[in-house]
């Protein structure tokens, strides 16, 4: 069969695909940047709310703006009694974001605005998922334990409410401010796997729930998220040695010497530290300090030098932490099970997957493509590519 030339089995890994005014990513500097302005500026100065507004509508909102879009906000917390109760049902077992997953599309079944591919009924869509993703996440964690689902608290910020309605305990200031922080942390973050997922999907005219939906399921794969979690089991892998003192290089190289990841090290953009990694770092320090849990950003920086020093030497010193290295820390010491990590992640992610679904919707022709349609290049099976001649059934 005559080769077409086409650069294939790339992943799209370095091919521009589409257009976007929504983030940008330096990965040679360690730059990351929601509509122009540095992550580290929104992080220290901004509030989830606000970095969701800047993500929906291109600007940061004055004080009106983010009075109304919070209050908008709070006022979509409330998910349909039939949803909570269908989770009665479901197995307890149930991975986290596959619950998510399935009730996602049941939301947008009961939506009025379902059917509107209007710009103002997909940002009201927008605002039901940012405000309803933490209330299913809360609520199925308490069902799955054997306990009731909590109403929200309109007196709560964003992630105060869902810490309340996780734990049934209204959570202090700091911890809160420090959700809050990792929320604007994971919002948004180009065109990854779950991002392109989502503009994917709805470039075929799919409505919003229909690509987030796509999102969700491919930040479910354990090549994309989850690695905080893995972060955190491996601590506890590896916590009998830590705990007893004893110098954790021997471990870091004998894994990587078996070829296994030392988890949230590494990242397919960065090639230098990955700034949101500093400041969850600092962030798990403090926590640990406040908490009496400084071991668990001690273990951490004892096997990021080690794998440090390991990769150096290999040549590899491009691999650095990244956002999940010491993330699974900071919620492990805010009371949030292992594998509710990655749901925190879409929590998050939801505002930028529906900003990225927007502009994919409204963004000019000239923005983008009609619909994403790449080619493959056949290559036959085993009676060659074009060798094989049917066979009656009887004959095989």
């Amino acid at each position: 069969m005559e080769k077409t030339g086409r650069v294939k089995n790339t992943g799209l890994r370095g091919i521009a695909v589409a257009d976007t005014k929504i983030s940008f990513i330096d990965g040679e500097k360690g730059i990351l940047i929601y509509r122009g302005y540095r992550i580290e500026q929104l992080a220290a100065q901004s509030s989830f709310m606000e970095t969701a507004h800047l993500l929906l509508h291109g600007v940061l909102p004055n004080r009106e703006q983010l009075e109304v879009f919070e209050g908008e906000v709070r006022g979509y917390r409330q998910v349909p009694d039939f949803i909570l109760e269908s989770f009665e049902k479901w197995p307890r077992s149930a991975d986290p974001m596959d619950v998510i997953q399935a009730a996602v599309p049941v939301l947008g079944m009961m939506d009025p605005d379902l059917h509107d591919d209007s710009r103002d009924a997909n940002v009201r869509m927008a605002m039901r998922l940012i405000a309803r993703l933490p209330v299913l996440v809360a609520a199925w964690h308490r069902v799955r334990s054997g306990k009731d689902p909590l109403p929200s608290d309109d007196g709560l910020s964003h992630a105060a409410n869902f810490l309340w309605q996780l734990h049934g305990e209204k959570p202090d200031p700091e911890t809160a401010r420090d959700l809050d922080v990792c929320l604007v942390l994971h919002a948004d973050h180009t065109f990854n796997a779950s991002t392109f997922a989502c503009r994917e999907v709805v470039s075929t005219k799919a409505h919003m729930y229909a690509g987030v939906s796509a999102g969700v399921g491919a930040l479910s794969g354990s090549l994309h998220g989850g690695a905080n979690a893995r972060v955190m089991k491996m601590l506890f892998e590896v916590e009998p040695i830590l705990r007893a003192g004893k110098d954790v290089s021997e471990w870091v190289r004998e894994r990587l010497a078996r070829g296994q990841k030392i988890m949230g090290m590494g990242h397919a953009v960065y090639k230098t530290v990955d700034p949101r990694s500093i400041i969850l770092s600092r962030m798990s320090e403090r926590m640990g300090r406040k908490l009496g849990q400084e071991h668990w950003h001690r273990w951490l920086t004892q096997i990021e030098s080690a794998a440090l020093r390991v990769l150096e030497a290999k040549g590899k010193a491009d691999i650095k932490a990244n956002v999940d290295f010491y993330s699974g820390s900071v919620y492990h010491m805010m009371g949030i099970p292992v594998d509710l990590m990655t749901p925190i992640f879409a929590i998050s992610r939801v505002s930028g997957w529906c900003a990225h679904i927007i502009e994919e919707k409204f963004a000019e022709a000239q923005d983008r493509p009609a619909l994403y349609r790449p080619e493959a290049e056949y290559v036959g099976d085993y009676c060659g590519p074009i060798g094989c001649e049917f066979q009656p059934i009887e004959a095989r």
